[in-house]
């Protein structure tokens, strides 16, 4: 009799081992306990942790995948996904938690796509941006008759126009010069957000990211940057108005990566509309003032686009599998497009690390910045480029680069500090006797217009 139990509960070990995941809606402690077993599956290659909480006090969970866990290796990018933005595009959400699963699984097969990728690539993925939404949203029953229900969040304010607005100062920098990269926030800007947008806004200053997306639902097309228009609408006119970035190329590659890997994105025909090849500029879509995919291009070195992966907002459970199987190979490849481009190491003649030193590609109007340890990721199109590296009280450097179609080229800089120039002695204007020296109107004129421009538009 306990041979037969035995055997029975190895056969019930095995069949557990070996069940078929389930695909099914997620609540916020679905969620949570799904994170934790991913990590208790894979311990050595998985980490979880809070970046805050949200209205309501749900933990803001992120799962990270590395070979080492909560350590930034140099070299070695940071790759984010975020789901669950609007509360009521669930689909995302369940991606993520499938995409988890699915890279512990194969990693303990031995899967050498996914070893690999875990090795070289440290990757965070935040499934529920807005868990009070979704909570909402998810309450409504099968009948889902509110089309809109928990899209914001427990404020009713919608995450996707929180964030703060730099587009106006890049488009006012372009025409009269200015920062092309990591535009500073406003002084208030902490208030200015809600607490989801401010732990994505701080998440972002903790990790140095190269690439994201983000996930959302109601069409099919993967959208990228800029998302703002340079132009003004007309209420109830709807025009095209595409408005790239200085990296516009690389952005439509990263989104034509998303769209030819899934498995119907790509035909353009999806949920009543057409965009050809299955991707669109943002703006050339429609205008989106305050979104999070324009802040991480113009306050970061983050390249984000934003997925848009169902015309159901909400699917219902028995589409799940089927959504999956559409979008695994698109959400790999998309991650591997972080190894692309140039990277390497920046540091000063005695072979100190230089953080935040500018790495800036002639043509290219949009800088990117070295990491806390010295290092830096510029993604880029094959070709042949000239890069530049500038630190403050050293000297630049300037190579010129060829870029091939597959692994990142190395490029370091080494900066040797600038010799100061001597000037020759002036003798200040005399002050005796009452005396005020006189400040040249010119110069006066200068310093009035620099300032304006520091201040940027009003």
């Amino acid at each position: 009799m306990s041979d037969l139990l035995s055997v029975f509960l190895h056969l019930l070990l095995l069949f557990k081992l070996v069940a078929p995941v389930t695909f099914r809606h997620n609540r916020y402690d679905d969620l949570v306990r799904t994170l934790y077993k991913v990590q208790n599956e894979c311990p050595g290659i998985t980490r979880v942790y809070s970046i805050g909480r949200s209205v309501e006090g749900r933990h803001l969970y992120v799962l990270e995948f590395s070979d080492h866990p909560g350590i930034h290796e140099p070299l070695e990018p940071e790759v984010k996904y975020v789901g669950n933005m609007h509360g009521n595009e669930a689909l995302g959400r369940e991606l993520m938690l499938q995409l988890s699963e699915f890279l512990c699984e194969e990693f303990r097969n031995r899967n050498q796509r996914i070893v690999q990728l875990i090795q070289d690539t440290r990757i965070h993925i935040l499934p529920s941006m807005n868990p009070d939404g979704y909570e909402v949203a998810a309450a409504q029953g099968p009948n889902k008759p509110g089309y809109l229900v928990g899209r914001n969040n427990a404020n009713g304010v919608d995450l996707n126009r929180n964030f703060p607005d730099l587009n106006t100062y890049i488009y006012y920098n372009e025409k009269y010069g200015g920062p092309n990269h990591h535009l500073p926030l406003p002084d208030n800007w902490k208030s200015q957000v809600e607490p989801e947008t401010r732990a994505v806004i701080r998440w972002m200053h903790s990790f140095n990211f190269v690439l994201s997306a983000n996930l959302h639902g109601g069409a099919v097309v993967a959208n990228y940057p800029y998302d703002k228009s340079f132009e003004h609408r007309v209420r109830g006119v709807r025009r095209t108005a595409n408005t790239p970035t200085p990296d516009d190329k690389l952005f439509q590659k990263l989104a034509k990566v998303y769209s030819y890997a899934h498995g119907w994105m790509f035909q353009g025909w999806n949920c009543g509309d057409y965009f050809p090849d299955g991707i669109t500029n943002g703006a050339s879509w429609y205008s989106l003032s305050k979104g999070m995919q324009d802040f991480n291009y113009l306050h970061t070195n983050c390249f984000e686009i934003t997925l848009e992966l169902s015309c159901d907002k909400f699917p219902p459970e028995e589409e799940l599998q089927r959504e999956w199987l559409g979008n695994r190979e698109a959400l790999i490849q998309f991650l591997e497009q972080v190894h692309q481009g140039i990277k390497g190491m920046v540091l000063d003649e005695n072979y100190n690390n230089l953080a935040n030193a500018v790495i800036s590609v002639s043509g290219i109007n949009h800088d990117v910045t070295s990491g806390d340890h010295g290092d830096y990721f510029r993604l880029l199109l094959p070709g042949i480029y000239t890069v530049s590296a500038t630190a403050p009280g050293y000297d630049p450097e300037t190579v010129t680069v060829t870029v091939g179609p597959a692994e990142p080229t190395l490029v370091n800089f080494h900066l040797k500090r600038s010799i100061p120039q001597v000037s020759p002695v002036r003798r200040a204007p005399s002050r005796r006797h009452g005396v005020r020296a006189k400040v040249q109107p010119q110069a006066r004129k200068k310093e009035m217009e620099m300032r304006q421009l520091q201040r940027g538009p009003a």
